[in-house]
């Protein structure tokens, strides 16, 4: 598991540490880790250290130290190595050490604090390693000038290089939100970013997270108390799934009542009953239209029809809420669902149609636009785009409007429970964006509900924290079958289906 702590609790915990060791121990331990990843990205990418030059981007505070004292390291390692100095203020100890190991170091602001354009892209185009120090987790908002003009500045001339050099960010690229993960202005994309201590939440969060690349957290000794968002590993998910026992029948392995699919969508309801049967739910009770009834049984013949007991419910996919046989329905399952204190999936139409107020144990599935309107159904006015520019914001939101567990799906997913849990997974593949997909995913998280719904049942889990893991899973689940199936091309939804077992037993294998 990947744990991500906010900035202030970084400095909170950073506190204890500075006080009792050297003056830049701390600093050059960072930067010894950047230098590392550095020479490691290096001979991954076959390039001669020897031929190669290294720019570091150093702004005031302790990035831009950590920057010098990486490009000291550097320096000392027969690499080229040259500091563009984008402030009035540069750490005085690191740049000693950088000039001492033989880094040469530019002044790329004018008297007047602007940036000397040509200077800049002189040293810009010298160098294979962008090293970027300009900002660190104390920064907050869009850059500001001039550090906004450079990095907007070295972002187009990187665009229009025949061979675009790599770019390193310490701790967080410049610009990105570092607790939200938005971004509000120009973002230098980083290739590897070496964070310290832990990971951030903004660098496992679009729309930041795009810009971050390959993410190497370094421990330098941090205590940190509980994670404000984590990420899951194979290894948590095979702790979540119940592998069967010999003693289990079908009703222990967890029953799903499946309301999905109509006249209009009757592959929906295929769909998500391949998802539930495929990540091994015990058995799946479908209450739907006779047309879509017989599409079912034809491909899953297992796949009992009508009502009986069930330990779980997933509803809404493929129903359009104007349908107001499938609306009834989907309120009835839900109803029941309340009832018997059970846990539920709400995916597609059946967002439409949940009550103001849920339980933890019930998640709804949005999309971006999906979320937006209901977010805006409740008072909170926002689009797409909103969504889009701030999903763990809109997310969470979301959580403690309806006190629902809400998983909103995309590039990355972002699951946000009322009780505060927040996780986020980026297992799969834009192949993924394809339809029926959406159904797939709501038939595994189904699953995985009803196989943990004795855990669930009655109240619990009153503030959704099991409930937030085990719809991460579905997400790794549905995410690395997705990648399995595409193979580097396109899936349709079935094939996706068809991938889950391989992965689930991998996962199971990771233990």
């Amino acid at each position: 598991m990947i744990r991500a702590y906010e900035a202030e609790a970084i400095r909170e915990a950073e506190a204890p540490l500075l006080a009792v060791t050297a003056t830049d121990e701390l600093m050059t331990r960072a930067a010894f880790a950047v230098a590392t990843a550095v020479l490691e990205e290096l001979t991954r990418l076959g390039a001669r250290r020897s031929g190669t030059t290294v720019l570091l981007l150093v702004g005031g505070g302790n990035n831009g130290g950590d920057a010098l004292y990486a490009g000291a390291y550097l320096a000392r390692r027969g690499l080229q190595v040259a500091a563009a100095l984008c402030t009035d203020r540069p750490h005085e100890r690191g740049l000693a050490a950088a000039r001492a190991a033989g880094v040469r170091a530019h002044d790329v602001l004018d008297a007047a604090g602007r940036p000397r354009a040509e200077l800049l892209a002189v040293l810009a185009d010298r160098a294979g390693v962008w090293l970027d120090g300009l900002t660190g987790i104390g920064a907050r908002g869009a850059l500001r000038e001039p550090l906004a003009g450079i990095v907007t500045a070295l972002a187009a001339r990187r665009a229009a290089m025949p061979d675009e050099p790599t770019v390193v960010a310490v701790d967080v690229p410049s610009g990105i939100g570092v607790d939200d993960g938005t971004v509000a202005g120009p973002v230098l994309r980083a290739d590897v970013t070496v964070t310290m201590g832990a990971a951030k939440p903004g660098l496992l969060t679009r729309p930041a997270e795009a810009l971050t690349g390959r993410l190497v957290v370094v421990d330098i000794g941090l205590a940190l108390g509980e994670p404000a968002l984590a990420r899951l590993g194979a290894a948590d998910v095979a702790d979540l799934l119940r592998p069967p026992l010999p003693t289990d029948h079908k009703y222990t392995r967890g029953v799903l009542g499946l309301v999905a699919g109509s006249t209009t969508y009757p592959g929906a309801a295929v769909l998500a009953a391949a998802g539930a049967l495929r990540t091994g739910v015990g058995m799946v009770r479908y209450l739907g239209p006779e047309g879509p009834t017989r599409l079912v049984h034809e491909r899953f013949p297992e796949v009992v029809a009508g009502s009986g007991r069930v330990q779980a419910w997933a509803a809404g996919s493929g129903v359009d809420p104007a349908d107001e046989g499938r609306a009834a329905d989907v309120r009835d399952a839900l109803r029941r669902a309340l009832a018997d204190g059970l846990p539920a999936v709400l995916d597609a139409g059946a967002l439409a149609l949940a009550p103001e107020r849920l339980p933890a144990t019930v998640v709804l599935t949005p999309h971006a636009g999906e979320l937006a309107q209901l977010l805006t159904a409740r008072g909170e006015t926002t689009s797409r785009a909103d969504v889009e520019a701030a999903p763990l914001t809109a997310a969470r939101r979301a959580a403690a409007l309806t006190g629902a567990t809400v998983l909103l799906k995309g590039a990355t997913t972002v699951v946000a429970a009322p009780g505060g849990t927040t996780l986020t997974q980026a297992d799969g593949s834009p192949w993924l964006a394809t339809a029926g997909t959406g159904d797939v995913l709501a038939g595994v998280l189904g699953a995985l509900l009803a196989q943990r719904g004795e855990d669930l049942a009655g109240g619990g889990d009153p503030d959704g924290a099991l409930t937030a893991e085990l719809a991460a899973a579905a997400a790794l689940l549905h995410g690395r079958a997705g990648a399995r199936a595409c193979a580097g091309g396109p899936v349709t939804a079935l094939t996706v289906a068809d991938a889950l077992p391989g992965v689930v037993a991998d996962v199971l294998g990771s233990l």
